[in-house]
Parts: structure tokens; sequence; C-alpha cells
């Protein structure tokens, strides 16, 4: 694996979104950036009443209109038994490849999940980007260290990343025509947002295009045939294939046979376009659960098969913790929505922010070795039990 140079500090993303929308022509105003003497270090997670899983409710439903507020808050998750440990003890001993101070590794740091719906040229709603919008976030990223790993990698703690480097999770609900659609010699259109991934991507050496797309198995990609074939063509580029339900329901608005019938669905469908592809992460309609909740993570429709998630992504608020963090529950994982607004608490330019200077929210940072977890000795009390063979602290 190529090695990454040091992580340093952060650029502003507002200033640089601000700066190349404005190369774009785009129209829009400058933002002013956060005062982050108050808002860098925030001493809780956001408050209920500031909304506790995303500040907004979610209005990702196929046609952006729809809203509800997700009531799980993403700093309290249910406590479930520690993941297991699949790492063998030979791994577990290895050494990392460079010094994990050298590179500031911290693999008990924060990973943020970011929330992407459709591109629309005139912005949308608060769920959307312009196109230009879009394309300078991802540039940013990329340029600032950040390399994209799938929620199924973070549910397992299987992340393999340069050292220095930075995990982010890009997530795309709804497979809406604006994520992706497919060119006449079956290539992915460079113009969607998946498009524009793959070739930012492609401009490094060291990163891959990967994402996880939660699609809507009753209406993929704008419900054509076309939409179909754009399902392997993801799949051929290494992107994850979530569920998302089969007709985008309220989870919460039907009975528990229909729940399982949704999910059990979703999964069939992909899978017979696709054998080869692995559905077991979820991304909730609307951010809402069923109930009982349990119906989210497993079960069965006698005449269409089985489901098993081992991921559940909420709506938001934060990045989400290490994998190998204690507190990480993959059956609860928050999202951040994302946003060219400086302003807008607990959307993605402010938290960017806020990692860039906060002790609490300090990023995952990787030694650039995945059987090992290097992190600060102070740190120590963090780890999660499960995860001590593994411990590589400095």
């Amino acid at each position: 694996m190529r090695r990454a140079r040091p992580r340093r500090a952060l650029r502003p993303l507002a200033a640089v979104l601000a700066a190349a929308l404005i190369v774009a022509a785009c129209g829009g105003d400058d933002e002013p950036a956060p005062d982050l003497e108050e808002a860098a270090e925030p001493d809780e997670a956001p408050s209920d009443e500031q909304d506790a899983n995303g500040g907004a409710p979610d209005a990702d439903d196929p046609d952006g209109d729809e809203a509800e507020a997700d009531d799980t808050a993403a700093e309290d998750p249910a406590t479930d038994e520690p993941a297991e440990d699949d790492a063998s003890a030979d791994d577990a001993t290895a050494e990392p490849p460079v010094d994990p101070a050298e590179v500031g590794a911290d693999e008990l740091g924060v990973v943020p999940v970011l929330m992407y719906h459709q591109l629309r040229e005139d912005g949308g709603s608060v769920y959307d980007m312009t196109p230009e919008e879009y394309r300078a976030e991802l540039e940013w990223l990329f340029e600032e260290g950040f390399r994209p790993i799938t929620t199924s990698q973070l549910a397992r703690g299987e992340i393999d990343v340069p050292a220095g480097t930075m995990p982010v999770v890009l997530t795309y609900d709804d497979s809406t025509a604006s994520q992706a659609q497919l060119t006449d010699d079956g290539e992915l259109d460079p113009d969607t947002a998946l498009g524009i991934l793959v070739e930012i991507a492609a401009r490094y050496d060291d990163a891959e295009p990967r994402a996880s797309v939660y699609v809507i198995s009753g209406s993929l990609f704008g419900g054509t045939a076309a939409g179909e074939q754009v399902l392997e063509v993801l799949h051929g580029h290494g992107m994850e294939l979530g569920n998302h339900t089969h007709t985008h329901p309220s989870l919460a608005s039907i009975d528990a046979d229909s729940v399982r019938e949704e999910l059990a669905t979703n999964v069939a469908v992909v899978t017979d376009l696709v054998p080869d592809a692995e559905v077991t992460t979820l991304s909730l309609p609307l951010g809402i659960w069923p109930d009982p909740r349990e119906l989210a993570v497993a079960g069965s429709f006698a005449s269409v098969g089985d489901y098993e998630h081992e991921g559940v992504l909420l709506v938001g608020s934060n990045p989400a913790p290490s994998p190998f963090h204690a507190e990480f529950d993959a059956l609860a994982i928050p999202r951040i929505r994302t946003s060219v607004d400086a302003d807008a608490e607990y959307e993605s330019a402010w938290w960017f922010e806020v990692i860039a200077s906060s002790e609490r929210w300090r990023p995952y940072v990787s030694d650039g070795n995945p059987a090992t977890i290097s992190f600060p000795a102070d740190r120590a009390d963090e780890l999660d039990p499960a995860y001590a063979q593994r411990a590589n602290p400095y």
C-alpha cells in the first residue's frame, strides 16, 4: 500500500467550496465561516431540541418533498454485544509499516458518514446539492486526505486506507437518476454523482471510488431497464449496494409482515440482478425505525426470502465513532447531512471545521496496517476490549 503524507491541518471546507463555486460561476454567495471558538469543541452531542437525528427531518423520499424526523438520538444507540475480533494472533503481532506517531495515527478517531441525495441545478431541498457544490466537496475531501470506504467496511472494522489518510463513508439514498445513469457505451455518465466520484478518485493512485448506494428496488435510477443495468456497473466499481426498501415507506407506518416484505424484496431484487452482490447494510427510509426495531436488523418473508443487516444507518447528526471505539454501534450509525453552509450546525461544512480543530472530535487517521489499531496512549480506555490484542498505543 502506498504510504501517504502525514496528516496536516485541514483547510476549511467552507472557504474552499466558496472559491470553487465562484470559479464555477454558479452565482452563490460566499458563506461566512462559523465561530469555531464557540462551536469547535461542543461538550455534548446535538441536543434533542435541535433534533436527535440530524438537526432536521430526513426528506429522502424519491420526490424530495416528504420529511419526517427520526426519534433516535445518534449519540444514544442501543448497546449490543461487542463485535467479534476476527484478526488472527499472527496479524495482531505484525509491526505497523510506519511509525504511527510519524503520521499522527489515531484509529479511535471519528469517521464522517456523509449523506447524499439528489443533484439539482437549482439546489433543490436542504437534502440536495448543485453539481458544482457536490464536486467541490468531493475534491476537497480527496485533497485533504480522506479516502472513501463503505458502510459495511465501517461496520466490520475492515478499514484499509493508506497511512496518514482518513476514512470517510459516502452514502447515496434513493437510487435517483441524478446519482447514476449509463452512457450509450454502458459507462457511468460522468455528470452524475457517482460518475463524478469515479472521475475524482481516478486522479489518486491510493484511492478507489468506494461508496454505499442505498437503492429503492422498485425504482432503480429512473425506474427503467437501464436503471437495472446500473446496479451491475456500480458493483463493478467496487461500490456497495445497500437496502433502502422496495417502495420507500415509513417503516413505522406498516405492520411487521409488510416491513419484512419490503426489506426482503429489496435483497431479492438486488441479488437477482447482481448475483454476487451482498446486501448487508440498511439505510432507514426517512430515518424512521420499524416497531419493534429488531425488524430492521434481520427477518424473512415466506414468498421472498431472508435479510440480515450488519449495519443500520440513521439520518444524523454527527460523525460516527471508530468501529474500534467502545461507543460504536454498527446497528445505529449516525450520518452527517451535506451542506455548503458553514453556519448550518451539524451539517458537513460545519462538522469539518469542528473535526479540524476539536480534541473531542479528532478524526480517525490510519496507521496503514489493517491488522493493528494505533492510537495515542491517552485514549487507551476508549478502546473496545474486544480489540485489545490488536491495540498499538504509542
